[in-house]
């Protein structure tokens, strides 16, 4: 089992910057991709951006080059810097890890980011 808890969601401008962090207890994979997604009242939940155990990275093109995803491997803890930030990326983000070994995915309970005046 993996637990993953969410934090640095809030209420920023446009343009502005937030960043996410997701801290991952319990039983980490040796092989896993970690990312991020965002669901919208009324919408699906979308992939943002997601990285590998070996560190390659995948961005959905919304947000490519305005967001990074990171991981610090020793604190089994994952980021998202978010900049330039825009109204329509105003959802609840949420961290999730897969584990390619078993297909199991375990996600947190999400942090809301909104963007507004």
């Amino acid at each position: 089992q993996v637990q993953l808890v969410e934090s640095g969601g809030g209420l920023v401008q446009p343009g502005g910057s937030l960043r996410l962090s997701c801290a991952a207890s319990g039983i980490i994979p040796n092989l896993y991709v970690m990312g991020w997604a965002r669901q919208s009242p009324g919408k699906q939940r979308d992939w943002v951006a997601r990285i590998s155990s070996a560190g390659g990275t995948l961005y959905a093109e919304s947000v490519q080059g305005r967001f990074t995803i990171s991981r610090d491997s020793a604190k089994n803890t994952e980021y998202l810097q978010m900049n330039s930030l825009r109204p329509e990326d105003t959802a609840v983000y949420y961290c999730n890890i897969h584990d390619i070994s078993s297909g199991m995915d375990y996600w947190g309970n999400g942090t809301l980011v909104t963007v507004s005046k």
